[in-house]
């Protein structure tokens, strides 16, 4: 094929002379060799023994090295685990690296995406510094953490991108917020397999997109099957750009760019991403490539082999036209020329053996420095027990016990070494010595204490927050009332008060959600909010929670501080695995790397009907550790939470009392400035005789049923949780109990819900069980869905009867 210099690339802003075009094809061919050979020695290390898990990126070389021609400082990736090329390429992933995360290394400074806690091909960036505070991720090129859900990387793709406009939009924000835009000149790239494009995530996403008018280039890297389940099984049509013809822009209706380019072309994949920035970046409108004709030289994983799934004819079709195969070709048979008799070529076959040949070595090189920087503290803590044991071996020289762990020891550690190893064999020693006295079993319980506090900081650190902004850490501040107004107002105008307050006190609060713009909110606690500030900061949504909650997890990751509504609790689950799966776990599986501030406000407990009661405490309790989680008794504790979030950094859920808008409240004149704090009960009222525990819409009736019992003689102490994660810091609950002596929980999720955690947290983590003189007792609504109507919610859900009638049984039994 014959080129001249006019025709290199693309137009003539994007203009290659020979010289560029050359030196770029032989960096990128030299790129593309190593990724596959650390594709090829990544599977051998897990079928070794070595590691034990991989999936690879070998395939999808090419285009990942177009894209990265594209990324600028200050872009945002959002993909998933093919894409170590592309990261490679950014010049954000070394070979070294990639191996120490496929070892599971636990130092960060060589494995800095996640510290071993993410699987192999799990990418990210750093977006923090060590305190917690943020980069200047303007000057990096960013790439969110990745997750292993299918598609779940979607939602978040969207507040990436909408950043980008809302920074455009809001010229205030220029100044205070340079570390993370440019004048909104960011542009948020998205990967996905072909198959992945079956889940609702992705289409919810793109429809999103659509309507949004936001700066997204996403590639669908199709090589035609999802693990063993070829297209045809997966979707419709038998191409996927046809599929999403419903969504390409056109000169009547916005939408979407949709360009499909075979994926071992390279030259029209480097013209294909140009031009889709150029749509992106300046236009402002998504853009999807479907990229085609890619194959899977490995198959799926080191789970299993594509030997099984694949015919012949697919196999022998993937050999030919592997895309570096392909690639070499090109670059072989490429004429560039001179003048009509004279030309020049880019490399002959000599030259690319050479490269090839380097790539190989040079990434076992590099295989090997990270096999043995991973091995080396291994080492150091089992050279440090063998020197224990051996002290331990001289005062019990007859027996064989010791000298069989001590060749244990050697034995598991010599090819394939694991902490585990080593502390799973000091501990066996220390059961075998229990009836011993010596001073080398103390330093071996020294040893065993100190080591495993060190190493369970490597593994279960950074859940959530530990910067000085933490929300546990923000010190709580009264609400300020005027002493001569007796007046109340309904909780919403508390509620729509105090957020106009903080619209007005942080420039970068964004609140929306479905109905929050125009009615603000379907019971008026953002009423006429969106008139004052625009439509840029308040602002209605689809109904759609999962792509709601993904605008939220991005917007926050540049920068901005959301509140997300989901319109009812019960809602909840349509976010739910993205709440758990990305923004739950993102602190924690960067090991403090990223985070995502973002504020979910809905609403649930009591009312009335199967689908707008809901109070699944205990389901969400236990998905979303690492998010907060907070009960605010009305909506005076709701806006004080809210005044405390935006003052931290953690991302919380806080699910304000449904059938609290229309209860007479007094309005604070602190609005803004007060706060609830997190982490910290309330005594609401004193008493000596039980302790009763609640939260939420169920307190108003736990303090009506304490009511009725002053009048016989039963003194109740209220304890108003506020917070179920984190869960009463200052344990104060059981210095109730020591006063009491009586447990009673009133909560109004199922039986074993919430009132299981509560009760963990309070016997078993506080003690509490050592002061009770009865057992404790919970009070739980039914285990199904409350029935619509009054009654329906009367027998299903506590009531002030119930209450009383548990209370005298309790004191009549102790």
């Amino acid at each position: 094929m014959n080129y001249n210099n006019k025709t290199l690339i693309d137009d003539d802003e994007s203009y290659f002379d020979f010289d560029s075009l050359k030196k770029m094809v032989i960096n990128d061919y030299k790129l593309a060799r190593i990724s596959r050979e650390t594709s090829i020695l990544g599977r051998k290390e897990v079928l070794n023994g070595r590691a034990k898990f991989g999936i690879f990126g070998d395939g999808k070389e090419i285009p990942q090295l177009a894209m990265a021609k594209v990324f600028r400082n200050g872009d945002y990736r959002s993909g998933y685990y093919r894409d170590q090329t592309f990261m490679m390429a950014i010049g954000v992933l070394t070979v070294k690296s990639f191996f120490s995360q496929l070892y599971a290394h636990s130092d960060l400074e060589a494995e800095p995406v996640s510290s071993g806690r993410m699987m192999t091909s799990h990418f990210g960036t750093r977006f923090l510094n060590k305190d917690g505070n943020w980069k200047n991720l303007i000057q990096q090129k960013n790439s969110t953490a990745d997750i292993s859900s299918t598609a779940a990387q979607m939602p978040r793709l969207l507040g990436l991108a909408q950043a980008s406009k809302i920074y455009k939009e809001l010229k205030n924000l220029k100044k205070t917020h340079k570390m993370f835009s440019h004048n909104g000149n960011e542009v948020a790239f998205g990967t996905i397999g072909n198959a992945s494009i079956s889940e609702g995530l992705f289409w919810e996403t793109l429809n999103a997109a659509s309507v949004l008018q936001i700066p997204i280039i996403l590639s669908i890297w199709d090589d035609e099957y999802g693990i063993s389940v070829p297209n045809k099984y997966q979707f419709s049509k038998q191409n996927i750009s046809d599929l999403l013809y419903g969504f390409h822009r056109n000169k009547k209706e916005k939408g979407i760019e949709i360009i499909r380019v075979h994926g071992y072309n390279y030259i029209d994949l480097t013209k294909t991403y140009l031009k889709a920035d150029k749509i992106a970046r300046k236009e402002h409108v998504p853009v999807i490539i479907h990229v085609t004709n890619l194959t899977q030289p490995q198959g799926h994983s080191t789970s299993s082999s594509h030997e099984r799934y694949k015919s012949k004819e697919r196999l022998e079709w993937e050999m030919n036209n592997d895309g570096i195969k392909k690639f070499r070709d090109w670059i072989l048979n490429f004429r560039f020329e001179i003048n009509q008799k004279d030309y020049c070529k880019i490399a002959n076959v000599g030259f690319l053996d050479q490269i090839d040949i380097e790539a190989k070595e040079y990434v076992k090189n590099e295989k090997e420095k990270a096999w043995e920087a991973f091995q080396k503290p291994i080492y150091k803590i089992k050279n440090e027990v063998l020197s224990i044991l051996y002290q331990i071996q001289n005062n019990h020289a007859e027996e064989k016990w010791i000298k069989k762990y001590i060749k244990e020891l050697h034995h598991t550690t010599k090819n394939y070494p694991t902490k585990k190893s080593v502390f799973c064999i000091a501990r066996k020693v220390l059961y075998l010595l229990s009836e011993d006295k010596s001073d080398p079993k103390d330093c071996l319980i020294k040893w065993v204490r100190k080591k495993y506090h060190e190493e369970q900081e490597n593994y279960s650190s950074h859940l959530y927050s530990i910067s000085e902004k933490a929300s546990v850490k923000i010190t709580e501040v009264f609400p300020v009332y005027n002493d001569d107004s007796k007046s109340k107002v309904d909780g919403r105008i508390v509620l729509r008060e105090n957020f106009d307050k903080l619209l007005e006190l942080h420039p970068d609060l964004l609140i929306f959600g479905e109905d929050v713009g125009k009615i603000g909110d379907v019971n008026q606690g953002l009423e006429g909010l969106q008139k004052k500030y625009g439509k840029i900061r308040v602002f209605d949504t689809g109904i759609r929670e999962s792509t709601i909650l993904g605008q939220g997890i991005g917007l926050a990751m540049r920068g901005l501080r959301p509140i997300v509504e989901i319109q009812y609790i019960d809602y909840i689950l349509y976010a739910l695995q993205i709440m758990s799966d990305d923004l739950a776990c993102l602190q924690y599986r960067t090991k403090g790397g990223q985070k995502a501030p973002v504020i979910i406000r809905t609403r649930g407990h009591r009312l009335e009907g199967i689908w707008h009661s809901g109070s699944p405490m205990g389901g969400i309790i236990n998905y979303l550790r690492g998010i907060l989680v907070l009960v605010p008794r009305n909506m005076v504790k709701a806006a004080g939470f809210y005044n405390t979030l935006l003052y931290g950094d953690d991302p919380a859920l806080v699910v304000e009392c449904l059938n609290g808008y229309r209860i007479k409240e007094k309005l604070p004149t602190n609005l803004g400035l007060f706060r609830t704090p997190i982490g910290i009960v309330e005594k609401t009222r004193t008493g000596e005789d039980i302790t009763m525990i609640t939260y939420g819409s169920t307190w108003r009736i736990v303090s009506e049923a304490a009511e009725e019992l002053s009048k016989m003689n039963i003194d109740s102490e209220i304890i108003d949780i506020q917070s179920l994660l984190p869960f009463d810091l200052q344990k104060d609950i059981v210095k109730s109990l020591q006063k009491t002596n009586r447990l009673l929980i009133i909560d109004e999720d199922v039986p074993g819900g919430a009132s299981a955690y509560i009760l963990q947290k309070i016997l078993e983590e506080q003690n509490g069980y050592y002061y009770l003189d009865s057992p404790p007792v919970t009070i739980t609504a039914q285990e199904h869905r409350p029935p619509y109507g009054s009654d329906g919610d009367y027998f299903s859900k506590p009531s002030v009867e119930n209450i009383i009638d548990k209370v005298l049984t309790i004191m009549n039994d102790s």
